[in-house]
């Protein structure tokens, strides 16, 4: 994963035991606290789990996210401010081994209620080629974490997986609106099917299946519709292609009928865009909704999605 990350450091727990946890003040904007308010108190770790907190919990949870909009969340430090909130809040949110100073913060925090996303689905092994129909490797609770992708969000499916758990997490920890929770897991679930459905009718009947993106970020979803992901960077969305990476790319792209170099909103699309010069492809984006900014094709996780669809289908050729 990102060899630029940070773990939280010494220095910054020591400050929350100094200032102690009932004086800090809130931080600012997403990241306002949600402790101690007179609903179900949420901390989630960036904004696809912020989205599953506030489609279940609805208007019985107060959500926060760790990540701001528009910062890239797999370079997130939290501060002291945020680690303190996490020790005041009803439930933190978060997926394991995306953001390693989050996965520091909550296994030193005190919150009762830990929920792990990862825990929830199944994750696999991926490199910079993925797709196709490849086997599924599960992981288990005892399997290193180490090298498993964790942009499971993007599978509907998965993520239906994970809102389902995420729901009877939130009926165990708030049992007086269990009943709300559930239905509101539902009805989301309900709307991640119907999205499924969508990709898979309108991925079905393509010209190509292979499609190239900056950022291995889209495994999951190229597993899921029969697609294959050729990634110039691998899971790490800002490390730099060998030489030899973009030949390759290159060559792949004129056998394969590629037309088009994904790009995404959060990172520069330097790469991108030569590589597409050099092989005389187009560019598009193609979004990991990491986080929602006014860059995005779409409001919401759903919406996203459909933009999503929609520059597959045009780069694919679909008929």
């Amino acid at each position: 994963m990102n060899v630029r990350r940070h773990h939280i450091s010494g220095i910054a727990v020591a400050a929350v035991t100094a200032l102690g946890l009932g004086t800090l003040s809130a931080c600012s904007g997403e990241s306002a606290a949600a402790a101690n308010t007179d609903k179900f108190d949420v901390v989630a770790s960036f904004y696809p789990m912020a989205y599953l907190a506030e489609q279940i919990g609805g208007d019985r949870v107060s959500v926060t996210s760790l990540t701001q909009p528009g910062q890239e969340p797999h370079d997130l430090e939290i501060s002291a401010q945020q680690t303190a909130r996490l020790q005041e809040t009803d439930a933190v949110l978060y997926l394991k081994n995306l953001q390693p100073s989050v996965d520091d913060a909550v296994s030193q925090s005190e919150v009762k209620t830990k929920i792990d996303a990862a825990s929830l689905t199944t994750l696999e092994k991926h490199g910079n080629e993925v797709g196709g129909h490849a086997a599924e490797h599960d992981s288990s609770e005892n399997e290193d974490l180490a090298g498993l992708d964790p942009h499971v969000w993007l599978d509907p499916v998965r993520y239906a997986q994970i809102a389902e758990g995420v729901g009877k997490a939130f009926e165990k920890a708030d049992p007086d609106h269990a009943a709300d929770y559930k239905a509101n897991t539902a009805s989301l679930v309900k709307k991640l099917d119907a999205l499924n459905v969508k990709f898979k009718d309108g991925l079905a009947n393509t010209g190509t299946k292979v499609f190239i993106t900056t950022h291995a970020a889209f495994g999951y979803l190229a597993e899921r519709y029969g697609l294959t992901e050729e990634a110039i960077n691998g899971l790490d969305p800002e490390s730099e292609p060998s030489a030899a990476r973009v030949k390759d790319l290159e060559k792949m792209a004129k056998a394969d009928g590629v037309t088009t170099v994904f790009y995404e909103t959060l990172v520069s699309d330097k790469t991108a865009k030569t590589i597409a010069a050099d092989a005389n492809l187009k560019t598009d984006v193609l979004d990991p909704i990491e986080g929602i900014t006014s860059k995005s094709r779409g409001k919401d996780y759903f919406s996203v999605q459909e933009a999503n669809l929609k520059a597959l289908r045009t780069a694919l050729g679909s008929k």
